[in-house]
């Protein structure tokens, strides 16, 4: 591990953040009923227990409903949100593949209601666009990696909460309209949304029903191009989405409650443009034409249902259990690629096919939390989590399997303490989580261009006690360090590595590229709040002896390769209320090496590259707030960087984005304006700019200044 260059680096960034200002990243404070009895700290569902952040070793942010609307208004996407308010999540790709975006280095694992969105089997990175973001009340995040939700999170857990039941009987409608347009108002990047949420109580029963439809234009650059459509694997221009959110309510007593949520959310492309190549070398980046590519348009449908039960008093401790049905569809572009070509169907080796996946989830989680009896300051949670997930990938046009149909199973009972110690200046915390883990192969035959190799079936299976344990010192009030070690565990892309098989008489039970991911997160943090200032400083370091990253192969498809990963990273944040009445101003910045071994000699010599890293990042902000009046300017800054050990041309080049939003609260409701890229930068992803660095097909420039006009109501 490197310690001196970043410990170089960590000085200097540390020394560049204190002169540019006093600020934070958008932390969110939830609602006061969602904080320990008796105090005031912010309490995350996420982290499977009722005791206060504060009380956990572990780094999070929570993304109210205020600061996510605004984020909501700029740029439209709950992905976009996080990655513009956390400087250790990656830039996204602006498409609707967020395959290479992550956090700490990590993928992250996407939740709603703490019921993970990943199709792990055979990972289609869709999982961040699985519900309508009108009916999410506020995002968590737990940074690094861990098991408390089981398979993936080793980045981190991203959780998406949705909005809350009725609070008081009777009716309520919240509506919300938007409008939005790229620089010049051109009738081709016009978009439109229209969301209603109605609910209603009586007594102890409640019902919320609600639908959204959002069309999305073509999307335009800074130079005034239209951006170039990704045909293979999904866009978010020129598209339609719609989302159906349902849920039921039962109030059993003051402290148990029953409760059923359903949401059905789709997104498919319009197809109205084809791809133009752009010209790497020139600096010409891919545009699009009036047009229609053949097959069925890239979508995304996914369908969830939860029921809960919980009880804040049973046996003096509190009892939380969820079953829930997951369902997801993705469909990607197609092409006439030689990996699809098959000479027993089309001699000429021009067959055109198009891939899907299919996943279907069925688990179950519980937990009981309660303090010792006897013992009210060591708290003790039990739990146990249940986990079944199939998955295909079918190529549609053709009907073949592409990735045969994989059960994944996991059983995992897991225990957890938290022993308050010297009247709370001292906490220790730890744990230990069991996961029995099989996956389920039937015999299976690749694709022509693999070798058509008979592949003999079987049931791999890991069994892995994974750890984690930390403490927490707050000598002050407002003063809080923390140390803390925990692993997390997610598996390779299966799918991946099932389909490329090019050996003959391979059999799955010996294969060990299914061997799991464990990841190895250790940090050292510090937050100050004290007054007006706000402050937060976190170095860690990630490790994981097998680890997993996407590589590109010839075809233009990733691959997996199983390599040693190592990433360390600092993050620092500082916020403070200025002498201005109602205005406070923010920075935050992330800081990340990460290596791997490319040559199998067990060293570790070569930089990840940007599909499975991020820039360096600075992100500054102002808010204000008077009456009805609130506005914030951000700037995220994307520093440049270069790869040791990857070709020259992957180097990013850096670039800054500034947004911004204006709002107003009038009687009819909150009328706001948000624009993203209010400078009208032309840039190029940081996708485009690091991978596929010779294929003009996916060189792809970022949005330009763009504008939302929107109304939000309540009735």
């Amino acid at each position: 591990m490197r310690v001196s260059t970043f410990q170089a680096a960590g000085t200097a960034s540390l020394t560049l953040i204190l002169a540019l200002a006093l600020a934070n990243p958008a932390h969110a404070q939830t609602d006061p009923s969602a904080t320990e009895p008796g105090g005031d700290d912010i309490v995350v569902s996420a982290a499977r227990t009722r005791l206060p952040v504060s009380a956990l070793p572990l780094t999070n942010d929570v993304i109210d409903t205020e600061a996510l609307d605004r984020q909501l208004v700029i740029s439209g996407s709950t992905v976009d949100a996080v990655s513009a308010l956390l400087p250790s999540f990656s830039p996204t790709r602006e498409k609707l593949s967020g395959a290479g975006e992550s956090l700490r280095g990590r993928s992250p694992l996407y939740a709603i209601n703490g019921i993970p969105q990943s199709t792990p089997i055979r990972d289609g990175s869709r999982d961040g666009y699985t519900i309508d973001p009108f009916f999410i009340d506020g995002v968590e995040v737990i940074y690094g990696s861990n098991a408390l939700q089981g398979i993936g999170g080793t980045g981190g857990v991203v959780n998406q909460v949705t909005v809350p039941a009725p609070a008081a009987d009777g009716a309520t409608i919240r509506t919300l309209v938007q409008g939005s347009a790229a620089d010049g108002f051109g009738g081709e990047s016009l978009g439109g949304k229209a969301a209603a949420l109605a609910g209603w109580r009586a007594g102890a029963f409640d019902a919320s029903f609600g639908g959204a439809f959002q069309r999305r234009g073509a999307f335009i650059d800074g130079r005034g191009n239209r951006i170039g459509v990704d045909g293979t694997q999904g866009e978010i221009q020129d598209s339609d989405s719609w989302s159906a959110f349902g849920r039921l309510g039962y109030q059993l007593s003051d402290d148990a409650r029953l409760e059923l949520i359903a949401n059905h959310f789709e997104l498919e492309g319009n197809n109205n443009y084809v791809l133009v190549p752009g010209d790497r070398d020139a600096g010409v980046p891919a545009s699009s034409i009036r047009g229609q590519t053949p097959g069925d348009p890239p979508s995304n449908r996914a369908d969830m249902l939860s029921a809960s039960f919980s009880h804040g008093d049973l046996g003096g401790g509190v009892l939380a259990l969820q079953g829930f049905y997951n369902r997801t569809r993705d469909v990607f572009g197609g092409g006439v690629f030689s990996t699809f070509q098959d000479p027993a169907i089309d001699p000429a080796g021009q067959l055109f096919d198009q891939s899907a996946n299919r996943s279907r989830k069925l688990g179950g989680k519980i937990s009981y939390e309660r303090a010792l009896p006897g013992y009210d300051d060591l708290v003790l949670t039990l739990g146990f989590d249940a986990l079944f997930d199939t998955t295909e990938q079918t190529l549609a046009q053709t009907g073949r399997a592409w990735v045969p149909e994989t059960e994944f199973r996991s059983l995992a009972p897991f225990a957890q303490a938290n022993w308050k110690l010297l009247d709370g200046v001292l906490r220790l915390a730890g744990g230990l989580r069991h996961e029995d883990v099989k996956l389920t192969v039937d015999d299976y035959t690749t694709l022509a261009s693999y070798g058509g190799n008979p592949v003999e079936g079987g049931s791999p299976s890991f069994s892995k006690i994974l750890l984690n344990g930390g403490v927490v010192v707050e000598p002050v009030s407002g003063v809080r360090g923390y140390a803390s070690y925990a692993q997390g565990y997610t598996i390779a892309d299966v799918g991946r590595i099932l389909r490329g098989i090019t050996d003959a008489g391979v059999d799955i039970d010996d294969y060990v590229s299914l061997e799991p991911v464990i990841s190895n997160n250790r940090e050292l943090g510090v937050e100050v709040e004290r007054g007006p200032l706000s402050a937060n400083a976190s170095y860690f370091w990630s490790s994981s002896d097998l680890g997993s990253r996407l590589v590109l192969s010839g075809d233009g498809i990733f691959e997996v390769v199983r390599a040693p990963v190592d990433i360390e990273g600092l993050e620092l944040s500082l916020s403070s209320q200025t002498p201005v009445p109602g205005l406070e101003l923010s920075v935050g910045y992330s800081h990340l090496i990460g290596r791997t071994d490319d040559d199998g000699d067990g060293v570790l010599e070569a930089d990840l590259d940007g599909a499975n890293i991020a820039p360096d990042r600075v992100n500054l902000a102002a808010d204000y707030g008077t009456g009805r009046f609130s506005a914030r300017a951000q700037a995220r800054f994307y520093l440049a960087r270069s790869f040791e050990g990857q070709p020259a041309d992957a180097a990013f080049e850096g670039y800054a984005l500034l947004d911004a939003y204006v709002g107003y609260r009038a009687d009819f409701g909150l009328l706001s304006l948000g624009v993203q890229n209010a400078l009208d930068e032309y840039y190029l992803t940081y996708d485009s700019d690091t991978v596929r660095t010779g294929d003009d097909s996916r060189y792809f420039a970022g949005r330009g200044r763009t504008m939302t006009l929107s109304l939000q109501s309540v009735f």
